[in-house]
């Protein structure tokens, strides 16, 4: 991969294929998690932007002070870094919620928002998630990661969680290990902490794809009713039988839901045509 210095920090990140640019934000613990996104063909045709956020694989390290703003100025400078205006912008959990941020701060920056179950922790399915995970961290801070992480990814995945990551990442369950401070020290305060309502959301005018997971459990199901209060027009994609892990339980099905919205998400060729004179 290749590095960017912004903001004041590096980030690991990585451009593939040529077309309409889409950038891809991972979620907490895996920091290749949309990896096997990038070779469906379901996805041909657009120019891949992906990178490692602060606190995962080799970019620099995240503190408790990153904020879900920082987060997403990082996700602005990426683009500017490999010279592009403007992406669709496709994020997974927590990386779901920072692509919300860059709609809401760099508006023209973003061509669409396909959110694969957004980590959205203020209602009450959220309070009830929020307890559990005062119990993993109770575990992390015991010195217990591999034990939190465990707990964690079998909580929003199944009992085979371990199989579906590393048969979809491999090495990913060690990449999840090995970060696991981002994730209890920096990652879940800061996404707990964050606000978002429908005078932020208004900013915000372009297609809005949900994508869930049938299994995902009722803290994604009421994201999905958070997206359409925010956002009325907002398109919904379920996937049967797949749980929060789903692009890496179930790509096929992912990488078909999101390049079908990204393509209905294309301006016309006349609009196409207009924006390129005027440039």
């Amino acid at each position: 991969m290749q590095r960017a210095h912004i903001n004041g920090v590096e980030l690991e990140y990585e451009v593939r294929g040529e077309g309409e640019p889409v950038l891809l934000i991972h979620g907490a613990h895996i920091a290749n998690a949309m990896t096997p996104l990038l070779d469906e063909p379901a996805l041909e045709g657009f120019q891949q932007i992906y990178y490692h956020r602060r606190g995962f694989a080799g970019s620099s390290r995240a503190t408790a002070s990153t904020s879900v703003a920082t987060h997403a100025d990082d996700a602005a400078a990426l683009l500017d870094h490999v010279g592009v205006s403007s992406a669709h912008v496709v994020g997974h959990s927590s990386g779901a919620v920072y692509a919300l941020e860059v709609g809401a701060r760099h508006p023209a920056r973003v061509r669409s928002l396909a959110l694969l179950e957004p980590a959205l922790l203020t209602g009450p399915a959220g309070a009830v998630f929020m307890e559990v995970m005062t119990g993993l961290m109770s575990r992390y801070n015991a010195g217990d990661d591999a034990g939190a992480v465990d707990e964690f990814l079998s909580l929003v995945g199944r009992d085979d969680w371990r199989q579906v990551i590393e048969r979809a990442v491999p090495g990913g369950v060690e990449q999840a290990e090995r970060d696991a401070a981002t994730f209890f020290e920096s990652e879940l305060p800061t996404v707990a902490a964050w606000s978002f309502d429908v005078g932020r959301a208004s900013v915000i005018t372009c297609p809005v794809l949900s994508v869930l997971g049938s299994d995902s459990g009722p803290l994604f199901a009421e994201g999905r009713h958070f997206l359409h209060n925010w956002f009325p027009d907002c398109i919904d994609a379920d996937l049967a039988g797949v749980t929060h892990l789903l692009q890496m339980e179930a790509t096929e099905a992912v990488a078909e839901a999101v390049g079908h919205f990204l393509r209905t998400a294309l301006p016309s060729p006349a609009h196409a045509s207009a924006q390129q004179h005027e440039r």
